[in-house]
């Protein structure tokens, strides 16, 4: 391009601005230029515009809950951790009825007639000074009935109050 054709170029260029200077800073009949988005609105039409301060202390007393994360780390955040297991309180047993039978005797040994149908059962204090031998039915330390005898075990009843205990065979030690 030549000398010639530059001067013309920025000739225009220069004119082309002044005209534009000269259009935006002449004054205008709208006092104000709107934007055409601001001219499209309308205000609602509120009976009561006065602020609610009680919804907007109810919204500023939130606190979020969800998980916090840096968004500006790639590797996935920590698992949450499980949540607190409640405290099992164990309550001690209650006993509904009264206290389980002790027996203070214990269950030594058997014998029986060749055909079964008559059992004698041997029974000795728990610190085996008596012997007692007793057939189903017959009565044990004057307050126990034995109910019936097997060859491992021996059920006895309560005279005075009905309840019952069995007591298992107990097998010799090694000095007899």
């Amino acid at each position: 391009m030549t000398r010639r054709n530059q001067m013309i170029v920025l000739g225009v260029l220069v004119a082309v601005l002044g005209v534009t200077l000269f259009l935006r800073s002449r004054p205008s009949d709208d006092s104000v230029k709107t934007p055409a988005a601001a001219r499209l609105f309308t205000p609602v039409n509120v009976d009561n515009p006065a602020l609610r301060m009680d919804i907007l202390q109810r919204f500023l007393s939130l606190q979020y809950k969800g998980a916090h994360r840096n968004i500006f780390v790639a590797s996935l955040p920590p698992p949450p951790p499980p949540p607190p297991m409640p405290a099992v309180v164990v309550a001690p047993p209650v006993q509904t009825g009264p206290p389980p039978l002790t027996v203070e005797a214990k269950y030594f040994g058997f014998v029986s007639d060749p055909k079964g149908s008559h059992r004698r059962a041997f029974f000795a204090t728990t610190n085996n000074e008596d012997v007692f031998i007793a057939g189903e039915g017959d009565t044990l330390l004057g307050r126990f009935r034995v109910v019936r005898l097997t060859s491992t075990a021996a059920d006895l009843e309560e005279v005075s109050s009905g309840r019952r205990a069995t007591l298992i065979l107990e097998e010799p030690g090694p000095n007899g």
